[in-house]
């Protein structure tokens, strides 16, 4: 790998580091995987507003089958 390569994949951990923190400190649940991929697929030309909408129609769906309180997973 040369160090120019390095240097890329240094700068995108770190980014990664910082928007995993991000979403801690928010409480959005993502965990570093689901975040790389939401991250990857932005970065794809996914509508972010669209890309969350998705998330949470998929966490009040998942909360209903689980037949847990819908209204635990706010906006």
């Amino acid at each position: 790998m040369s160090s120019r390569e390095a240097e890329r994949v240094n700068s995108a951990q770190q980014t990664l580091d910082i928007l995993q923190e991000i979403s801690q400190l928010l409480n959005t649940r993502l965990d570093r995987e689901t975040l790389t991929t939401c991250v990857r697929m932005i970065e794809s030309g996914v509508n972010p507003e669209a890309l969350a909408a998705v998330i949470l129609e998929l966490r009040r769906e998942s909360s209903a089958l689980n037949g847990q309180d819908p209204t635990f997973v706010s906006r």
